[in-house]
């Protein structure tokens, strides 16, 4: 429940229909009823009539500005009322139909797939200290995922939708794959709160690379090395050990005001700081989850604190939470038909494909003119003056 409703269990009325002029102690069973309803609507154990009636009547009461918590009801309110400040918030489900894998999916995920990198664990490939030892494995791995060669997918336009509709407040995202650039959202609504390949820089010096000069290392399978201290370069992706970047922290507090719709998409919600998020908004904040699996309930510790801000999609005390559950991109292809998006949303995925696939065109283009060519006396033709930027 709410803090509103757990002050209300917690300062019970002073008032009596008693008698007696004196403020006696209450009777021990009055007390203990009234710890047994605490507990009962706060951490939902035991299970009197009266106590399910009471939350049943909080409920409809907290119900006004939505109805139906179903996701036909939600689409429902969204296309009457509207919404006007939108976060959205994902994770690499929302990548995966891209073809890049997620992290935690058993046999297909990431952290399955690790064992050719002879690893310690699977999470050392993102560990800072096993990389300052051991760089080639990560930069290996980089080479599969390297941004580039995965176009972004509908549920990546769907955000963008949202933006060119003036809905979009900030988009926090928890992958690394600049999906989200290349559909062209500006860059000042991105958050990549685990950094991306976007940027780089030297683990000593801190020199700063662009994207293009880490790519050419990376597929000339050079160890990228600054050309300033010959220290190793890394993609500015938040390794464990490292803090998120600063915009994770300072932008929550003007997102979150007067928030009135959370889209959390493909994310497990199992990684902190970022699943914090979905406690940020308001109490009159809808929730929308568009996920494969049920994520983001209270676990056992989270069950013992009456302030807990989980979701609560399908418990009885729900009051704002939403779950399509299903594949992230079928989530909001109905969503978009539901709201008689669905051909705009088409429009701008055809349209922005189009400029991506003219866009990869001219590079390779580009990258061909760039290749030593034979000439006839079979000497090798090139750039003579052009350095080799290996190190």
């Amino acid at each position: 429940m709410g803090d509103v409703e757990v002050k209300k269990e917690e300062q019970p009325t002073t008032t009596s229909n008693s008698s007696s002029s004196d403020d006696d102690e209450e009777a021990p069973d009055d007390t203990m009823d009234k710890v047994r309803r605490f507990f009962a609507n706060t951490l939902h154990l035991g299970g009197s009539t009266d106590t399910k009636e009471e939350v049943k009547v909080e409920k409809i009461a907290n119900l006004q500005i939505i109805p139906d918590l179903s996701f036909d009801g939600f689409a429902e309110h969204w296309r009457v009322h509207g919404f006007r400040k939108i976060v959205t918030m994902v994770g690499a489900g929302i990548s995966t139909s891209a073809g890049i894998p997620d992290f935690r999916s058993p046999g297909s995920g990431l952290y399955s797939n690790l064992k050719k990198y002879a690893l310690p664990h699977p999470t050392a490939i993102f560990d800072l200290d096993y990389f300052e030892k051991n760089p080639a494995p990560f930069f290996a791995l980089a080479k599969e995922l390297y941004p580039g060669s995965f176009i972004p997918t509908p549920a990546h336009y769907f955000i963008r939708l949202l933006n060119d509709k003036g809905l979009l407040q900030r988009h926090y995202t928890q992958n690394i794959d600049t999906l989200d650039r290349l559909t062209g959202l500006p860059e000042d609504k991105i958050i990549e709160a685990h950094g991306s390949f976007h940027t780089n820089h030297c683990i000593k010096c801190r020199k700063e690379y662009d994207m293009d000069w880490m790519k050419a290392e990376i597929f000339a399978d050079r160890l990228p090395k600054c050309q300033k201290c010959k220290g190793v370069v890394k993609p500015d992706i938040v390794f464990f050990g490292e803090n998120l970047p600063k915009r994770f922290y300072s932008s929550p507090d003007e997102d979150f005001e007067d928030c009135d719709l959370l889209i959390i998409m493909g994310t497990s919600l199992e990684v902190q700081p970022f699943a914090s998020l979905v406690w940020r908004p308001g109490p009159r904040c809808i929730r929308l989850l568009i996920n494969r699996d049920a994520v983001g309930q209270a676990s056992s510790a989270l069950f013992m604190d009456p302030n807990t801000r989980s979701l609560l999609f399908d418990k009885p005390n729900n009051t704002r939470d939403v779950a399509f559950l299903g594949d992230c991109d079928a989530g909001v292809m109905a969503l978009a038909k539901a709201l008689g998006w669905d051909k705009d949303l088409e429009q701008l995925i055809t349209s922005e494909r189009r400029k991506l696939s003219g866009s990869q065109k001219s590079e390779e283009l580009q990258q061909d003119k760039e290749k030593p060519q034979s000439n006839p006396d079979g000497v090798t033709s090139g750039n003579r003056d052009k350095k080799d930027a290996s190190l």
